[in-house]
Parts: C-alpha cells; structure tokens; sequence
C-alpha cells in the first residue's frame, strides 16, 4: 500500500508473487551474486533429480557453468562497444599514483617469489605465485564493472521432461508446479528454478532457454521465455517443435547470470560431494569453462550404486496437522457428498468407524453421518477443526516417505570419503504435529577431507544443508549431546564424520532462508541423538577389533623381533653343554629326555632351525588367542551359533588351510 498520492488519498496497489520474490530475494538464498550463482546450480540440479526420480530412471545430471565476459554479455544483448568519454568516471580508472603503487607491489612480489624459488624450490614458487596471481584477479574484480562477473549455467538431465503446451506456465509463472500437496520434496519454497530466471532478468535481461522431451516423444520442445515479473506471468520470445531421431528425453535449462565464482567455488563444489554421497544411484558431470582455458575445471562423480530407493508417495493431511484455513479449504475442494465420507477420504488414520464416533461428537451441533460438509455452518467447522485436535489418532506410518537408506548413505560415504571405519542404522518412523519424519545416520572416522574434530554433514529431504549449521539440532547434537569418550572416539583429535539425514512431509526449517533445522522440536532431537547414539555404539565394537588386533600384530612383532636372539642364545647354551662333561646331570636328563645334545652334536640341530621352531610357536599361540578374541566378542555381542561336524582325517577325507562356515574358519594345525 501507498500512502504518497495526490491530495492526501492513499492508493492500494497489490504485488505478483514474482514482484514479492524479486523484491525479497534473500528470502530464496539469492543473498549476494555468489549466493546466487550456487542457488542457481542447486535449485537446477535438485530439479534434474526429481525429474529423473519421478520415472525411476537412474539420474544422469551435467552441469556446465560458462564465464561469460561484459563485451561478449553485450554482444549477447545487441549492443556495441562504446568509447568512454570520462575514464575517471569508471570503476576501473586507475589514477597514476595508483599505478605506482601497484607496479611496487607487483615488483616487491616478484623479488620475494625469486627468494622463495631460491629457498624452497620451483614447485613452492610457483604455487605461491598462482595463489598471488588469484588474489589479484580477485580485487581486480571489487567493481560490479570489472572482469567476468557473468555466467551462463547450463543443466541437462534424463527426466521425465515436460509437455509442450505446460512448459511456458511451469517455469514462467511463480507459486506454479507439480510438488504442492503432502509430500516428501526436496525444494524448500515450491519455486523450483523460477527464482533463478527471476535473477537471471534483473541482472542480465536475457530470456531464459529449455529444450524439453517427454518419454518415447519424436520431437523435442524448444522454448526461449522469461518472465513478466509485474504480472506474474510467461513472456514467450519463441516456441519450436524440432526432431528428436535419438529418443532422448528430459529438460536442459541454459541461463545467463549475474554471479561470483572465486567466492563460492569452494561451496558449490562441497554441494555437489555431498549431493553425491546421498544420491549414489546418480551420476554427476560438472564443468567450469573459464575464459583463461587454465582456470577450467572438469569433475564426474560417479555412480556407484543402481538401486534406487522408491519415489515419495502423496498421502492425506493428518488430522492432528490441519488448521482452521486447511479444513475450510478441503471442505470447499472435496468431492464428497456426506461428513462421514468427508472425513475417511480427506484425512489419514480415520477409517468409517472412527468417522463415526467421531460424527457422534458433533450431532449436539445438528450434524450427523450424512451432513453435506459444504452445508456446514462456520460454528460447525470451527467445533470439526477443534475436535481434530483434541482426538487421540493413530500416528501416520511413513510408508509415503522416501528416505535415502543405510546402504545408500554408507556407499556414499564410502565412494566420496574412503573412510576407515563406518557405522550407519536408520530410525523408525517418528512423528512431530501430525508429520511423519525418518532419521538416518552414519558416523565415519578418518578418510579425506576430513579435519580433526567434529564434522558435520546436514541433509534435509536428501538435500545437502551448507549454511547456518551452527544453530542447526543436527550439529548442536553431535557437538553438545554425545559423549564421544564412552564410545572410544576422542572429539579433538579423531577425524570424525558425523552424516545425518532427516526426511518428512514437513521439515521444521528456521530462518529467513530456511537454511537449518531447528532445535527446539523435542521429538526431531531425540531422534537425531538415538541415531548419532547407535551408530557410535556399532562404531565402539569395531575400534576394540580393531584395538584388539593392533596389540596383536604389535605383540607378534615384538616377539618376532627377538626370536633370532632368543635361539641365538638358547643354541649357545646347548651347544656348550654338548661338548661338556656327559657324565652331568642336566645333560644326562637332556639325552635321556630326546637326544637333542646329541643332534646338536652332530649338527643336526642349527640356529636356523630354533628359528622356524621358536616362530611356528608364536604363530600358534598369536592364533589362538586372537580365536579367543573372537569367540569373546562374538559371546558377549550376541553372535548366532552354528553346529560344524568334522569328519575324521583318513585317507577318505582331505581338509584344505582353513574351513569356511557362516559363523566361523576353522584352521587345522598339524
């Protein structure tokens, strides 16, 4: 509303959900040109997997990100190179004294990489130069005029694809799509990549263009559009029917942008590693081309895995979800003829009987079984809406939900981190204000990538969340609410890996930007801890193995180590006392016992032979104990048993070293 018009008046005007968003971008993550080049890319990507997902097909997603330089941005807008008539009006004008000052510094650089190269070598050098060289170009850039602050994002995927006459309002109308409804989604607002084109308008002005093609379709659309942010609608600038002769199908989205690489590379390429590991059945194609071909990058991660886990199902509110609006709402839209149909087909948990005796509480109000909702007086709706809350339902099962799995989350870790030890276990089904929400986790310790400490990976509907962790229950739980010293693992030093995972019809985001989960629902917070909890306690049975072993090997080491000085002097001894007085009495019990004077005599005893001797004991007894270890542990875990029968050795029966069986290897020792 304006209060600025003529004679005192004020005069109503109304904005498009367009104008809303592009006047309050941040509210979508388009903070800041970086902010918005990574959202970009995000929101694209998180598209191309929905899409895929929707028709089970195993996502092939490529990203291409295209510095684009001002002249060739003009070219791309129709316009030419003009002369400037003021340098000093510019944002690159460069005063002389200025340019002293910068050629002494460049000068002074150079001296101290010659230093360096002389100290440390070329290789040192020459990487402190490019790091030189990279903070250069990036205050080169302070300006909004200077070097390539423009990018044009590409994404191609095998989706599904989109019909030709829905492709201008699907992606060139905002608050318009497919993903409304009760269901598990990975987007966080419902605007898809409509909020990348708004972006792409006001910074650039250029139309937006999708090629797109439905299964077993023989021709592919292809649209060039924008969109009219005042009237919240498509500005179509052209529509084509091409041949698509190699039956591919899907969408590829191209959009040019104002954006900020240097700043937020780090950040996009952290998204795209966790986006891999918690989509392993994916297959991801990235590219950077930069204008200097030097600066160009090219990652693939790869798919590792082809199960995929099922798409998110839609299910019916929850009674114990809904507000007075929703049920007004459903009221209006349901098919239903009678409050008793009305109730079992709109809400989850509410079978005919329930709806009856549910109906029974209303009849004091003159409703009964075959009241028409629609013939409902507001009195009536507002006492339906207040019984929905005060009736104990049943919880919803989850079935809807798609949660990622524990062998996806463990191969994903596994295939990106390599860690050394990992443990996983997915939650049951919780719930928390009528939504259904699964937790799963998995807790790495060592592998690359990872920092000393804590480190934590949040994602929220199977998408990573790389902002505001501080204040998120995921890392406020695995920093503040586990006792990592009871389960072996040291929280200073061990490099451990903590990935959590929470999938629902409604995640409780906080913030403007929706960008962490918050840690004031009880119910989410107990369930993120039990599963941190459990996966730490499958983590402290395999660091004692792994303790128990270590000592092993070390204790068969040490002993190893001394067997040569052992035999040494035990052979030394013998060898003294075969040539002393025969008529002794320890020798005399030596020869007695097994002649082994008289071998040492003749020679038929050697060091060497000590040796082998001395280490075939400690291998037997190396063995036995770790058999020991074992079957301890197996005992005190709770491992199955299984009865081995064993048939005599004769000449009937051979063994081979060892013998496999599902609960044990029995080795035979001769």
């Amino acid at each position: 509303m304006s209060k600025a018009g003529k004679g005192g008046s004020d005069k109503l005007q109304q904005k498009s959900p367009a104008e809303f968003f592009a006047e309050n971008k941040n509210i979508a993550g388009f903070d800041n040109p970086g902010k918005c080049l990574y959202t970009t890319v995000r929101e694209l990507v998180e598209n191309a997997l929905d899409s895929a997902e929707s028709i089970s097909v195993l996502p092939l997603v490529e990203i291409t990100i295209e510095e684009v330089s001002r002249a060739r941005l003009n070219t791309l807008r129709g316009l030419g190179d003009h002369a400037r008539v003021d340098e000093q009006l510019y944002h690159d004008y460069e005063s002389e004294d200025a340019r002293k000052k910068r050629l002494a510094k460049e000068a002074k650089e150079k001296q101290r990489l010659e230093k360096l190269a002389a100290s440390k070598g070329e290789a040192a050098a020459a990487a402190a130069a490019a790091d030189a060289a990279r903070k250069a170009a990036d205050g080169k850039k302070a300006g909004p005029a200077r070097g390539t602050l423009f990018y044009k994002v590409t994404v191609k995927d095998n989706g599904c694809g989109m019909s030709h006459a829905d492709i201008p309002n699907m992606l060139g109308r905002v608050l318009s799509g497919t993903k409304y409804g009760v269901k598990q989604t990975r987007g966080k607002f419902g605007l898809g990549a409509k909020m990348a084109l708004i972006w792409s308008k006001m910074t650039t002005g250029l139309p937006f263009s999708i090629s797109s093609a439905l299964r077993k379709q023989d021709f592919r659309s292809q649209y060039e559009l924008d969109i009219d942010i005042h009237k919240n609608a498509p500005n179509v600038h052209s529509a084509a029917k091409l041949p698509n002769a190699d039956g591919w199908h899907g969408a590829c989205l191209s959009l040019t942008i104002e954006g900020n690489w240097s700043s937020y590379r780090a950040k996009l390429l952290k998204y795209l590693r966790q986006i891999a590991v918690i989509t392993p059945y994916a297959q991801f194609s990235f590219q950077y081309i930069a204008e200097d071909p030097k600066s160009s990058l090219k990652l693939t991660f790869r798919r590792r895995t082809d199960v995929m886990p099922p798409p998110p199902k839609i299910t019916k509110h929850h009674p114990s979800s809904v507000d007075l609006e929703l049920v007004k709402r459903l009221i209006t839209e349901t098919k239903a003829t009678s409050l008793s149909a009305f109730l079992t087909r709109e809400f989850d948990q509410v079978s005919k009987a329930l709806s009856g005796r549910l109906i029974g509480e209303l009849r004091s109000g003159g409703v009964n079984a075959s009241t028409d909702p629609k013939q409902l007086s507001s009195q009536q709706v507002v006492r339906l809406h207040q019984l929905l809350h005060e009736v104990r339902f049943a919880d919803p099962s989850g079935s809807h939900l798609s949660p990622a799995g524990e062998y996806n989350l463990r191969l994903g870790v596994m295939k990106e981190l390599q860690p050394e030890l990992i443990a996983t276990h997915a939650g049951d089904v919780r719930v928390f204000e009528g939504h259904a929400f699964i937790v799963e986790a998995a807790v790495s310790l060592g592998g690359r990538e990872l920092r000393p400490g804590i480190n934590v990976y949040r994602f929220a509907n199977r998408i990573p969340l790389l902002f505001e962790g501080g204040s998120d229950v995921i890392t406020r739980t695995a920093t503040k609410r586990i006792n990592w010293g009871s389960y072996k693992i040291n929280q200073s030093s061990d490099r451990v890996g903590v990935f959590v995972s929470i999938v629902s019809t409604k995640i409780p985001f906080k913030g403007a930007g929706k960008e962490y989960i918050g840690d004031d629902v009880e119910e989410m917070v107990s369930a993120v801890k039990a599963a941190i909890q459990q996966c730490c306690a499958q983590l402290r049975v395999k660091i004692a193995k792994a303790l128990a072993l270590r000592e092993q090997q070390q204790r068969r080491r040490n002993l190893t180590k001394y067997i040569p000085d052992a035999a040494g002097a035990i052979f030394t001894v013998l060898a003294a006392m075969a040539g002393s007085d025969p008529r002794g009495p320890k020798r005399r019990r030596l020869q007695d016992s097994s002649n082994l004077l008289q071998q040492v005599a003749r020679k038929e005893v050697v060091q060497a032979m000590l040796e082998k001797k001395l280490a075939e004991h400690v291998e037997r007894i190396d063995t036995d104990m770790a058999l020991e270890f074992q079957v301890a542990q197996g005992l005190a875990g709770g491992a199955a048993k299984q009865q081995l029968w064993l048939a005599p050795l004769c000449d009937k029966t051979h063994y081979g070293a060892e013998l496999h069986a599902n609960a044990c290897v029995v080795r035979l020792l001769h």
